[in-house]
């Protein structure tokens, strides 16, 4: 008999029960309370992905406004967005003078950015997901950082301050990958948090991770791996399975990167038939989702991809505006006072930051709004 898996979705009314079909179908919108899921919510919202075969964007932020362009992304979108901080991304938001040695800076510029979010989420009326990203062995000191800020936060609140944590070991052994990942799991599942770990490696450069040089056999995920880690991990909590099907973060010119979805497509079937379970029985996630087509997005998320991370495209999204404006108000931009329309004339409010900043802003959002469509997710939710 096969081991209970702690990680399976709980029960959800008929109309969003969890299959798998290939022909147009009618599914209940989910409904959702705006604010930070966590705990079970997060995995009905998982499990009722999978049933409407669509998935969610989740982008690395930097500071508050691209928070809050995320959040306006969601309410526009009707849909729950997640939103989550790289090791560097965190520090970012601490402040890139202090000194991060010891991954104060990052520690906690990750829970000040949770704050915030936390803090108007409810106010932009959508449901988030927070995530951390990316964390190799060498940042494992940053993850437990944040779980014991989490678990402080829970003694306080009864609820986790991120949703979850991922852990990038997919450059250790998979045995090493497994017990380092068990470990966390342990302490995440007693405070409702879900794990995201990384099995094969994600190519291109990232958060100062540089993997354009990588064995090419290692883009690809074994499904024996992806078993190994769910007989491994299902006991233990709820986790998700970034798979690398030749996933490259960065966008690079059309036939550089080829991906093969079906790989999550075998390992949803070996795991089925190894143990005896329902269809599609893990919750995938797409690394390197910038610049891929929409008929793979959607092949995807048809195998079980539940959340898609978008950070190049976005990053270029808030570019453009602001450089549209600097290109179109040059003039206007290179001193205090004076400008085409008079020697004494002010430039202060071409100057404030508020302007030109919001640009980049609705940039970012409009970009994540294509994304939901893309994912299927774009007015799947009531919240």
């Amino acid at each position: 008999m096969p081991v209970p898996h702690a990680h399976r979705s709980p029960q959800l009314p008929l109309a969003v029960a969890p299959r798998r079909c290939l022909l147009p179908r009618i599914v209940t919108k989910l409904k959702l309370k705006p604010g930070i899921v966590t705990g079970d919510a997060l995995n009905q919202l998982f499990a009722y992905c999978k049933q409407a075969q669509c998935a969610l964007p989740a982008i690395n932020v930097i500071g508050s406004h691209i928070s809050n362009a995320a959040m306006a992304a969601a309410k526009e979108a009707g849909a729950p967005i997640i939103i989550q901080f790289s090791h560097t991304g965190a520090q970012f938001v601490g402040g890139k003078t202090l000194d991060n040695s010891k991954q104060q800076a990052s520690i906690g510029g990750a829970i000040a950015g949770a704050m915030h979010v936390r803090a108007l989420a409810e106010v932009y009326g959508v449901p988030v997901v927070l995530h951390t990203d990316h964390a190799a062995k060498k940042l494992l000191g940053w993850v437990d950082g944040l779980l014991d800020a989490g678990e402080k936060f829970f003694e306080k609140h009864g609820e986790p301050l991120f949703s979850s944590h991922m852990l990038d070991l997919s450059e250790q052994p998979i045995a090493e990958n497994i017990a380092l990942s068990s470990e966390r799991l342990q302490r995440m599942a007693k405070l409702g948090m879900t794990l995201e770990v990384e099995l094969g490696v994600t190519g291109g450069e990232e958060d100062g991770v540089d993997n354009t040089g990588v064995e090419h056999s290692k883009l690809y995920t074994r499904p024996e791996d992806v078993l190994a880690v769910y007989d491994a991990l299902g006991p233990i909590g709820n986790f998700t399975v970034a798979a690398s099907f030749g996933n490259t973060h960065g966008v690079y010119a059309p036939g550089n990167v080829k991906l093969k979805p079906t790989i999550l497509r075998d390992s949803q079937t070996h795991i089925q038939a190894a143990r005896k379970t329902g269809p599609s029985p893990v919750n995938f996630v797409f690394h390197g989702g910038s610049g891929s087509t929409p008929e793979e997005i959607r092949e995807a998320v048809s195998y079980g991809v539940v959340k898609m991370n978008i950070d190049t495209d976005t990053q270029y999204a808030f570019l453009q505006p602001i450089k549209k404006f600097m290109d179109e108000k040059d003039a206007y931009l290179k001193s205090q006072i004076g400008n085409p329309e008079g020697a004494d004339a002010p430039n202060k409010k071409y100057i404030d930051p508020r302007g030109w900043l919001h640009l980049g802003e609705k940039g970012v959002t409009a970009r994540l709004v294509e994304a939901f469509k893309d994912l299927g997710s774009f007015q799947k939710f009531e919240f």
